[in-house]
């Protein structure tokens, strides 16, 4: 399918990265299919949306007008039948490769044959998951950055079945989200979590082992290496569950220590402390 041909985008999970994605697409031009489970979630992303195009307006990157028009192009549903509209599918859901694995292959049926499915994860192997969607040459990686709109970066991951023009497609369409992509090999944590979390889990054991507050750290990162935001800031940021979702896929990809998730990350998530979104992480939001 020619990356001029794909008018609607089906975008699988509303939460924070799915309803980024949605809100680039739509902002982009794009009709936009935003699929959850439950209504409350498409409620939740919804207004996400809406309140982060506000941010847009301020900044005077958008008017009125183009909030109105963006939100009019996506039509949030719990009906997975309904994807089978979709000219091109992002997969966003949490990242747990049992979950993935089922929401890929349900969503695999309801597409129509030759269309692209992409998934957003940000660790797990492309490869792997392409044996669930029965599409495998038509199935990519397409890992988007935190936040979505914001941030230009996406990784982009072909399968070992990945088909060329799948991958030429996505790359073109991801330039025309304005957005950079760069081509990766499937390997656990692709090039942007294998080094970034790592220094994380670092910075999370400098913590524990009393070395320097949060504060200390993320400042050391900050003033002396250029960081626009501190590794402990950042971690809040991801959501501190999802950063020892990929640390596992990294120490089970790998079998190397070196990927071990620091006990204090996994105390805090298991308290509930899981960054921005829970109201506390290293930080009170």
């Amino acid at each position: 399918m020619a990356v001029d041909s794909i008018k609607t985008i089906g975008v699988v999970g509303a939460g924070t990265m799915g309803n980024g994605i949605a809100h680039l697409c739509a902002r982009s031009g794009y009709k936009v299919i935003l699929r959850d489970i439950e209504q409350r979630f498409l409620d939740h992303g919804m207004a996400t949306i809406s309140k982060n195009l506000d941010r847009e307006i301020k900044k005077g990157k958008i008017s009125e007008a183009d909030k109105s028009a963006a939100l009019a192009r996506i039509h949030p549903v719990s009906e997975i039948e309904v994807l089978s509209g979709a000219d091109f599918a992002i997969e966003a859901v949490p990242e747990q490769l049992a979950l993935k694995v089922r929401v890929l292959k349900d969503v695999g049926t309801v597409l129509r044959p030759g269309v692209i499915l992409a998934t957003n994860t940000s660790a797990i192997s492309i490869t792997q998951l392409a044996a669930h969607t029965g599409r495998a040459g038509r199935f990519i990686g397409m890992h988007f950055m935190n936040p979505v709109p914001v941030m230009v970066l996406v990784e982009v991951i072909r399968g070992l079945a990945t088909d060329d023009e799948a991958f030429g497609t996505t790359m073109s369409l991801c330039e025309k989200l304005e957005k950079t992509p760069i081509a990766v090999n499937d390997s656990p944590g692709f090039v942007s979590n294998r080094v970034l979390l790592p220094m994380i889990n670092e910075a999370a054991f400098s913590v524990m082992e009393g070395v320097a507050t949060p504060e200390a750290v993320d400042s050391v990162m900050k003033l002396g290496m250029s960081h626009v935001i501190g590794p402990l800031e950042l971690a809040d940021l991801i959501g501190l569950d999802v950063c020892t979702d990929i640390l596992d896929v990294l120490y089970k990809g790998f079998g190397d220590p070196k990927y071990r998730a620091c006990p204090l990350l996994r105390k805090y998530v298991a308290a509930g402390w899981l960054g921005r979104k829970s109201g506390r992480g290293f930080y009170k939001y």
